[in-house]
């Protein structure tokens, strides 16, 4: 029994030595009384350097020392801790991200007297994630957020608890379909990108610009007051009259434009469809104002 036992210590210290988890374990204090080699490795610091500061001081983002060490005070009070996830300072000051498994360790009294941290560098895993959701809300085409961005953006705005509701336009282009007929869909792409840019740059700081589809597109405005709205699209209007330079040649299009304001508690999709109403009905006019204008 005592072989085995010397057995199993030897190889919990071989595990600790070796993993490439990062752990520490920090006392009542505050202070570090363990680290592993992979601590080292990550801080950029010996164990003679870390054991006995204040863990806060080693690896915890500034803005982040006060939750740190309510967390452990709470642990320590309560004799429970629970996963946690949060940046970590790296040696030079880099930031990653660590995802922490946290345990209280107890005397043979039973009272809490140090915590026990094992964490894991998840800086890429999180960053594949991150990318793996612009690209699932990134209409690939023009770099704008897609149907599905929007459609987020507009339960949040008219949440009828939190939101504050919106104005939206609904941007159809007027003859996008015949340059593309005429030029060919490399032409046309080309033609769809340089007008989501355009579009973009009269857009406010607070609005969202979002491809709807095809050759519709859609600025969310917060608050959206009506007349606000009716300044964009009279600016977007003016704009589009621009001819946009494109490898075959300058190109001309328009743009006819419906705009409503939501409220908080409306569904989203009864807001584009209104906005959507009011587009084809500027389009109808102005088609009855000049029957040879494109559509």
């Amino acid at each position: 029994m005592i072989r085995a036992g010397r057995a199993e210590q030897e190889l919990a210290v071989e595990v600790v030595r070796s993993t490439r988890a990062l752990l520490c374990v920090v006392d009542g204090a505050n202070r570090l009384v363990l680290v592993n080699p992979a601590m080292e490795q990550f801080t950029g610091r010996s164990a003679d350097e870390l054991v006995g500061r204040p863990f806060y001081d080693v690896y915890v983002a500034p803005e982040h020392r006060a939750l740190a060490l309510d967390a452990v005070a709470r642990s320590m009070a309560t004799g429970t801790a629970f996963p946690q996830e949060a940046d970590w300072l790296a040696a030079g000051g880099v930031r990653r991200r660590v995802s922490m498994t946290i345990d209280v360790l107890h005397d043979d009294a039973g009272a809490p007297w140090a915590l026990a941290c094992l964490g894991l560098d998840v800086t890429e895993e999180r960053e594949r994630e991150a990318a793996l959701r612009r690209r699932a809300h990134t209409d690939v085409l023009t770099g704008l957020p897609n149907r599905s961005a929007l459609f987020d953006a507009l339960h949040q705005h008219l949440d009828s608890e939190r939101g504050s509701g919106c104005g939206l336009l609904f941007c159809d282009l007027d003859g996008f379909k015949a340059v593309n007929d005429r030029h060919g869909h490399a032409v046309g792409d080309r033609l769809l990108a340089d007008a989501a840019a355009r579009l973009q740059s009269l857009a406010g700081p607070s609005d969202l610009v979002a491809r709807l589809g095809g050759d519709e597109f859609v600025v969310v405005c917060p608050g959206g007051a009506s007349a606000r709205l009716g300044m964009l699209a009279a600016e977007v209007t003016t704009a589009f009259r621009r001819p946009f330079a494109n490898p075959a040649g300058e190109l001309t299009i328009g743009v006819s434009i419906g705009h409503a304001v939501g409220e908080p508690g409306e569904a989203p999709d009864r807001l584009v469809a209104r906005a959507d109403h009011a587009m084809y009905g500027a389009k109808s006019r102005r088609r009855r104002r000049d029957p040879r204008s494109p559509g």
